[in-house]
């Protein structure tokens, strides 16, 4: 039988269930909710906001399974979970207001093969992401995503409750779970350490009354995926502006698969790895845009994830991927994933995204400490984190400045990095 602690090799079903379910409840929520907010604030109805949710789930799972099982050169044969990218968000909803929804997808579908394409030659721009700069926005992934786990934690951004005692309370047992699992447990229950606690935390949360089941009762049993319910319109500008943050989500998609490799396999990437990691990103967003779906992109928390429960089996995280796809023709259960609340997940996600920042640390301890990669990490990290941070630093800038990079500091910190790498002598290394 296949140890789950080793990439390839098959699991018995039954016995990767869990560790599959464990994924796609740390992903669920962030995967179905930027489509939630864009159709909220483009007035999409009810009717075809549900049907996109799905369309969510289903391209989700295809895209995993391609992460994990390649077609070509397309997905990375790592264990990287894929789901839909918050970094689109704001271009996405300014883009639909403004010029429609076909508009976007038109967007959406070319900047994907844009992407896609980048990937598929890894040798001609690899070479520009040495591994200080990779340690360098892994670090930087880490430190973006420790504000997402406290939202959730204290009951997500903007909840009337939040910050409550009931959450604080909820979210506190959940970590609480987490933590007693990961230290004391032995054997396959320690890799389950996410699972045990969201398990508890859910349990809880029914006691105390915060788990609503209402929506359960609106819902389809069995519903297929809606394939173009928006018509693509192809406009430059939007093209243009998209695929600036195409560029962006490839950054990221790097930096979790550097993680991926460093954190749970304990090895440096590979150039291979990184072009097809960014072909699957885009190809599979083309996809997801024929779907009414905005672009995919890798999970930094499921990289958190496996980075923590060293579970990198293929086809246990498949087991995962298929879930979100049952899950997007069974209307039923991807409802009642939603119903987890939120300092559950933030419970859960704290331990998670800081091992993502271990990581990153030991991809920095790795590279070395001279002065010329002091001056890259330190420059960019500092820039990066401080200048996102400060509201309004860029508004002098023109509008696809501030969508690209204003409040990502990935991105920030990714262009500083490759600039000082490129522009630093190499004399200066001691």
């Amino acid at each position: 039988m296949a140890s789950i602690y080793e990439l390839d090799g098959r699991v018995p079903v039954l016995k990767a269930i869990p560790f599959g379910l464990q994924h796609v409840l740390a992903m669920f929520v962030a995967n179905i909710t930027p489509i939630i907010i864009l159709a909220n604030v483009v007035g999409i109805g009810t009717e075809t906001s549900s049907a996109l949710i799905q369309n969510c789930m289903i391209i989700a799972g295809i895209g995993t399974l391609v992460q994990l099982y390649p077609i070509w050169r397309i997905g990375s044969r790592l264990p990287i979970v894929m789901g839909i990218s918050f970094t689109f968000l704001s271009l996405a909803i300014a883009i639909a207001t403004t010029q429609g929804m076909g508009t976007l997808m038109g967007a959406v579908i070319v900047g994907g093969l844009v992407e896609g394409c980048l990937g598929l030659f890894p040798n001609q721009w690899t070479k520009l992401i040495p591994h200080v700069v990779a340690a360098t926005v892994v670090t930087a992934i880490g430190f973006s995503l420790l504000p997402i786990g406290a939202n959730s934690f204290a009951g997500g951004q903007g909840a009337a409750d939040f910050g409550s005692a009931t959450n604080w309370i909820i979210g506190s047992v959940t970590l609480l779970a987490c933590l007693v699992t990961q230290v004391f447990a032995r054997g396959f229950l320690r890799s389950l350490s996410v699972l045990v606690g969201l398990a508890v935390g859910y349990a809880l949360s029914i006691c105390m009354g915060a788990v609503d089941f209402s929506a359960l009762n609106k819902v389809d049993v069995v519903a297929l995926p809606s394939f173009m319910p928006f018509t693509p319109e192809f406009r430059l500008d939007a093209i243009l502006a998209i695929v600036c943050v195409y560029l962006v989500s490839a950054t990221e998609t790097i930096g979790d698969t550097s993680a991926i490799c460093s954190g749970a396999l304990g090895r440096n990437v590979q150039n291979r790895e990184m072009g097809s990691s960014v072909a699957c990103d885009g190809f599979v967003s083309t996809v997801a845009g024929l779907f009414g779906c905005t672009p995919i992109t890798s999970f930094s928390q499921n990289v958190g994830l496996a980075t923590m429960s060293k579970v990198i089996n293929r086809s246990t995280i498949a087991v995962g991927a298929a879930i979100m796809i049952i899950g997007g023709l069974f209307p039923a259960v991807g409802t009642i994933l939603t119903t987890i609340p939120q300092p559950v997940l933030g419970g859960c996600t704290i331990m998670m995204f800081g091992s993502i920042l271990f990581a990153g640390f030991g991809m920095l301890a790795k590279s070395g400490f001279s002065q010329r990669n002091m001056i890259i990490v330190s420059l960019s990290l500092s820039v990066g984190l401080g200048f996102t941070q400060a509201t309004g630093l860029f508004a002098i800038f023109p509008k696809i400045v501030q969508t690209v990079f204003a409040e990502n500091c990935v991105a920030v910190v990714f262009l500083l990095a490759v600039l000082l790498n490129l522009i630093l002598p190499k004399e200066k290394e001691v």
